[in-house]
């Protein structure tokens, strides 16, 4: 509802998808033609702005390592601030905004502060990435569950839900854990055995993605030697071993031809 000339304050909270531009959706593409304003974060692919908000004030809004606290208080302020002024603030998150992504943090601090809010699911990497490269997130007879954990606790130490997971059977994905990869191989090592094979996607879906499998014993190793970058998740369980052979007979069915 418009009131004069002046536009009734919205956050829409946007899932931006992996990172290929292409996996976004419609309703998203929508959000971003109605904003004012757009408020995104490191993980959202740039090309959406232009491709879908070419008119839209573009705010980036990305965090750094160790300030995320601090930041989010001034992120929250700002959607406020421009939804006052401007009218429709989008909120483009990389991935899915309430997986693991503050979402639901903003939606409530705007709520307060009398701003209509929405919100418009991503496809989180969580999810996509790993099969995309090859890795199934479940596989008959192989696994009967699925967890999706994050790396580390506020206070920097490793999470006591990685811990468990990893501690079970099932297929594990591990979202920001880059940092930590050497205590998570040690982790997995301790639970799992250092054979179990581990995987590493960064940049996944997106044109530069780089894959590491490895097992648990070398995988910091061989990540240090190949240089994998943030963004990336870290994969456990069987269902790697299972992708790398398939990986491994493609491989050598295409020589043979």
């Amino acid at each position: 509802m418009v009131s004069g000339n002046k536009k009734t304050p919205k956050l829409i909270l946007v899932g931006a998808g992996p990172g290929d531009i292409e996996l976004i959706t419609i309703k998203a593409t929508k959000a971003l033609q109605s904003a004012d304003v757009v408020l995104y974060d490191a993980l959202a692919n740039e090309e959406l702005l232009t491709e879908y908000a070419p008119n839209a004030q573009h705010v980036f809004v990305g965090k750094r390592k160790g300030l995320h606290h601090v930041q989010q208080y001034y992120i929250n302020k700002m959607i406020v601030r421009y939804a006052r002024k401007h009218g429709t603030v989008v909120r483009l998150k990389g991935g899915d905004p309430f997986v693991f992504g503050r979402g639901f943090e903003e939606m409530d601090y705007a709520m307060k502060h009398g701003v209509e809010t929405s919100y418009v699911p991503g496809i989180s990497s969580a999810f996509a990435v790993a099969p995309l490269a090859g890795i199934p997130l479940s596989v008959r007879g192989v696994n009967a569950g699925i967890t999706i954990v994050t790396a580390t606790a506020s206070d920097g130490s490793l999470t006591e839900e990685l811990d468990w997971a990893v501690a079970g059977k099932g297929t594990v994905i591990i979202l920001m854990g880059v940092s930590k990869l050497n205590e998570i191989a040690q982790l997995v090592s301790t639970h799992r055995g250092h054979s179990e094979v581990m995987a590493v996607i960064s940049k996944g879906s997106q044109q530069d993605e780089r894959k590491l499998f490895a097992p648990a014993s070398s995988i910091y190793k061989e990540s240090m030697v190949q240089g994998i970058e943030t963004p990336a998740i870290i994969v456990v369980g069987k269902v790697v071993a299972s992708a790398l052979q398939l990986i491994k007979s493609q491989l050598a069915a295409a020589e043979i031809q």
